[in-house]
């Protein structure tokens, strides 16, 4: 099969790190013994499916040669086993495919939430709220913790932006493809004609960097401090915890006002700021290399128009997939995993397809050995 020298090394490797846990020295060093059990048990699902297809080509090859026998019942006993594996096969080597794929980096990252809103004025901010507390739901369904570092609040009760802290097991990968523009189509409680309007809002996910890798100098921040604002108790407005870090080289501004203690608001405002930062890292690497940006089918551009909500007609539309969901009460409590999984899906597809148009292009062709 195509990708077979790949995963004979994989397999290969699997053995030798499976080898390496066993190995006195390996285990009296935590650090080298967590990396090493980490990279064992990062292969070991695609180790597990490749030994599974060489067990049923193994299998056919038998069934294949039985086909030779001269009993007519042995022949059909194979003719039988060649028709099970035969489907089998094909659905195994399209998983090989899939998991050989390049892992997202940042997929186990915690990430950064800002919902801003948009076109639409007071009933963009109310969206926004809802919106938020959408996410919030569907945080709580996986047990992910969710902190609000900043918020501003409307007079209508809505949020013209919210910032928020995601923490849990693996937030990116089910989070990375909600950036774009939500749209939301109803009637205003404002409304007195009863007519339909359309706003929206803007959502940003970005991955948590770390601060190994972006590194901040202290001469490069300026940080004000300030009267925290909105609810909180008697002590808003009366100390100064409230927090504003301003990083000097982009002046990129992060305000975190949502804990009593000055320290704990820095802490959580340098966490969003090293995001930040990141995500400019990576803007800047993904422009130096625009053809692969394009690959990237789905990018999680802000301007584009991910996904209309209409109150009128109960109707959840992605307009990336054209998965369109008669359940906006329930997509509203949380209930995301059918757009979240969706996209997943179109987007993996995405990926083998233009693997295997690099494969072709690169000399592969159809058939051939790629190691």
């Amino acid at each position: 099969m195509q990708y077979s020298d790949k995963l004979d090394h994989l397999e290969k490797r699997f053995e030798e790190l499976t080898d390496q846990m066993a190995d006195p020295s390996v285990i009296a060093n935590n650090e080298v013994y967590r990396k090493t059990a980490k990279a064992q048990r990062d292969m070991e699902g695609i180790v597990d499916k490749y030994r599974e297809f060489k067990a049923a080509s193994e299998n056919m090859r038998q069934a294949q040669g039985m086909m030779q026998e001269a009993d007519a019942e042995l022949r059909g006993m194979a003719e039988d086993e060649i028709a099970l594996l035969t489907p089998r096969m094909v659905r195994l080597e399209e998983e090989l495919k899939f998991l050989l794929l390049p892992k997202d980096p940042n997929d186990e990252r915690n990430v950064v939430l800002e919902i801003r809103a948009g076109t639409g004025g007071d009933e963009a901010t109310l969206f926004a709220n809802e919106i938020f507390r959408m996410y919030t739901r569907y945080a709580e369904t996986l047990r992910w913790k969710v902190e609000v570092t900043d918020v501003s609040h409307s007079d209508v009760g809505g949020v013209k932006e919210v910032i928020a802290l995601i923490t849990g097991d693996r937030v990116f990968s089910r989070m990375k493809y909600e950036s774009g523009v939500h749209r939301v189509q109803r009637v205003p409680q404002t409304e007195t004609q009863g007519r339909v309007h359309t706003s929206a809002i803007t959502v940003a996910v970005m991955p948590e960097a770390d601060e190994v890798e972006i590194h901040i100098e202290a001469k490069d921040l300026r940080i004000d401090t300030f009267c925290s604002s909105g609810p909180g108790g008697q002590s808003v407005n009366t100390t100064y915890s409230a927090v504003r870090i301003t990083h000097l080289p982009t002046m990129t501004v992060v305000s975190c006002q949502d804990e009593k203690s000055q320290i704990k608001n820095k802490d959580k405002g340098m966490r969003v700021l090293r995001s930040r930062l990141y995500e400019l890292e990576v803007d800047k690497q993904q422009a130096l290399i625009g053809a692969e940006r394009k690959k990237m089918v789905g990018s999680g551009d802000r301007s584009e128009k991910i996904r209309t909500y209409n109150f009128p007609q109960n109707r959840v539309t992605d307009h990336r997939i054209g998965l369109t969901l008669h359940q906006l009460d329930l997509v509203m409590e949380g209930k995301l995993d059918p757009f979240i999984d969706g996209l997943t899906t179109y987007y993996n597809a995405e990926r083998l397809k233009q693997q295997a148009e690099d494969d072709y292009s690169n000399g592969a062709g159809p058939g051939r050995k790629t190691s």
